[in-house]
């Protein structure tokens, strides 16, 4: 109780004389609670969301010669079953009319996919809010149910985010590198995933033989598009010496075969008539191959890869080499690229001139993208309402609408769209209504699997209005 009381004592000065704006000592800032604060204590903000979270869509989630594997597909796995689209939607993508033209563009691929059996490729970077296929697996969804198309697309060499769209295990000998934090390749030939996988270091010249492995199969959680492939393409480079590779389906050895080790990138390519169940790729080598990641697909179609970075800012492709990754994009078909950064930037913005800074690097990328992809449509997603904890109560980071404004304006720069996604679920001070009602995590930034399926959800209206708009302008 004496305890209490001096603490009490000791405190009510401060209470009692300190500014709002607190003191700064030395160039320290300190802040307590005003006298104003104590009497009236600030009470949190909640918006109602009850419109913009409506409506929610309920789509369920679901010793002898080398054996060579007899490529089964019949070329039929892919057709679309989507309807009419609506022209109606309570966000848009906004952008000027070069990117209006850059969208019209994609629009005219979408529609004659299907028909002409081709395949073309979405990619969608993104930070900690996409990851494990956060928002990309339910528009992954509904642009293959609309457009056509089967399976996840690309997934990485070796998984370590938790995911229900498919399943991977690998052997412990296999380290995993990327471009954007942690163990980095040193010739950055990372591939359009930004990582990759070796189970042997770069400049290893060990001669001893070593065996890994990576299994991967559908999962039944998945969504019905991504459970569903009967294509798979493993991606490597970087391979310079003997390596054999052995691939198992359902345990049964169907493949066998010699990586080309001329140190170029190349894939391994097999097809099956349906589903193929768990594959397991086994590599017996020396020295390790660079595998660049995996891709899951239909006969034909729209690829939609998730591609997430956790703790990225969005500025990595100055950190994979550009030829490998040009190639790649061009085998893939890639027309459209999604870029979901912002977020893990704007805790740390101190004024306006780092988030002029920051978006000044964020365009370079995308102009980089453009460079790597001439003809590719941009899209950005910019960052949610994020909150942090003042004088007890949750409020939007100050500079959050600044960063969101700046980005718009550099997109629409270089031709691109860009949809928003802070407005999209009520702007400032929207975030605590989100974790209210159980549709963002408790650190206030990242949505919870029901806020991923509506912010998802909310992106794909205002890309398939705009398409529908387009498809009355023919």
């Amino acid at each position: 109780m004496l305890f209490v009381l001096g603490i009490f004592l000791i405190l009510s000065p401060i209470v009692l004389f300190i500014p709002k704006e607190g003191w700064n000592i030395g160039g320290i800032k300190l802040n307590f609670l005003t006298s104003e604060q104590f009497v009236h204590p600030p009470k949190q903000e909640k918006k109602d969301i009850s419109k913009i979270v409506a409506n929610v869509d309920t789509l369920s989630l679901e010793a002898d010669p080398l054996l060579q594997h007899q490529n089964g597909s019949d070329g039929s796995m892919g057709a679309p079953t989507g309807g009419q689209l609506s022209t109606e939607s309570s966000t848009i993508i906004h952008m000027n009319e070069t990117g209006k033209q850059n969208l019209y563009r994609l629009f005219e691929k979408l529609q004659n996919v299907a028909g002409e059996k081709r395949k073309i490729h979405i990619l969608h970077y993104g930070d900690s809010q996409i990851e494990g296929d956060r928002m990309t697996a339910y528009i992954r969804q509904r642009i293959q149910n609309q457009f056509g198309g089967n399976g996840p697309g690309l997934i990485p060499a070796t998984n370590v985010y938790v995911t229900n769209t498919f399943k991977q295990s690998y052997s412990p000998n296999f380290v995993r590198y990327t471009c954007f934090g942690g163990a980095k390749l040193k010739n950055r030939r990372y591939g359009a995933m930004g990582s990759a996988s070796r189970f042997t270091a770069e400049g290893d010249s060990s001669s001893n033989i070593k065996e890994a492995w990576i299994e991967i199969e559908p999962h039944r959680s998945a969504y019905s598009r991504a459970r569903e492939f009967n294509n798979v393409k493993m991606f490597y480079n970087s391979c310079t010496s003997s390596c054999g590779l052995k691939v198992y389906q359902n345990g049964k050895l169907i493949h066998e075969d010699s990586l080309i080790k001329d140190g170029k990138a190349h894939s391994v390519d097999l097809s099956f008539g349906a589903t193929p169940g768990k594959l397991k790729y086994v590599f017996t080598a020396a020295v390790s191959p660079t595998i660049s990641g995996f891709s899951l697909e239909g006969d034909y179609g729209v690829q939609v890869s998730n591609i997430g970075m956790r703790g990225s800012s969005g500025t990595i492709f100055g950190a994979m080499d550009q030829a490998l990754l040009s190639k790649m994009y061009s085998e893939l078909n890639t027309e459209l690229v999604i870029m979901q950064f912002g977020g893990n930037s704007v805790p740390f913005f101190k004024d306006s001139s780092a988030v002029r800074n920051y978006v000044s690097y964020f365009k370079g990328q995308l102009n980089t993208i453009k460079k790597l992809r001439p003809n590719v449509a941009i899209i950005v997603i910019g960052p949610s309402d994020m909150s942090k904890l003042e004088n007890g109560i949750f409020v939007s980071y100050p500079l959050l609408p600044y960063t969101v404004a700046m980005m718009k304006k550099a997109t629409m720069d270089v031709g691109g769209g860009y949809w928003d996604l802070f407005n999209a679920m009520g702007g400032l001070n929207s975030m605590p209504s989100w974790v209210e009602q159980g549709l963002a995590g408790k650190d206030y930034i990242h949505f919870t699997v029901q806020g991923s399926s509506i912010a998802s959800q909310k992106f794909f209206e205002a890309f398939s209005a705009e398409f529908a708009k387009w498809q009355q302008t023919k």
